[in-house]
């Protein structure tokens, strides 16, 4: 399992006083705050958070030691972690986006079909990205039980039952 978690995003500048526009990546969008101190991904930086108020596709938020717009647009693109033990603890049946990245994918008779790249949400529910097992291509398969009826974090797979079709060659 993954020991840290990217919980947000820095859009960059809001104003010219310091404040950031933040996309928070949590479940509960304002519960970013309460995981505060937030690490840039190496580590580095550390920041105190405080959201100022909620703006479209986010929060206007303040960080501490930035003061300044430019500071501020310096940040842009810049991914937010906390350490995993921090993170609420979840039910056995679902799982951190972070978790999934880089499973392998077997369909139900044991064959690689690909690795998971990637966890998409865009409303209904989530997809994952499989990068195809010796090729180039991605393809989207729903993350539903039905779809994927088995999910091993300890042995880093799972299994899916995808639609007929959805798979080339299958």
């Amino acid at each position: 399992m993954v020991e840290r978690v990217c919980v947000g995003a820095i859009a960059g500048a809001f104003g010219v006083r310091g404040e950031v526009r933040l996309k928070s990546f949590c479940a509960e969008p304002e519960a970013i705050a309460d995981y505060a101190p937030l690490t840039t991904e190496d580590g580095m930086r550390s920041f105190d958070l405080t959201l100022d108020r909620a703006i479209k596709n986010g929060f206007a938020a303040r960080l501490s030691g930035v003061s300044t717009r430019e500071e501020a647009d310096a940040l842009r693109g810049v991914r937010l972690f906390v350490s995993r033990d921090r993170l609420p603890e979840i039910d056995s049946d679902e799982f951190y986006h972070a978790d999934l990245i880089n499973l392998e994918v077997v369909d139900t008779g044991g064959v690689l079909l690909g690795r998971v790249k990637a966890v998409l949400n865009h409303g209904a529910s989530d997809l994952l990205e499989v990068a195809l097992a010796n090729r180039s291509e991605s393809v989207l398969l729903p993350f539903t039980q039905a779809i994927v009826p088995n999910v091993d974090l300890a042995t880093r797979r799972l299994v899916a039952d995808p639609p007929d079709g959805l798979f080339p060659d299958e």
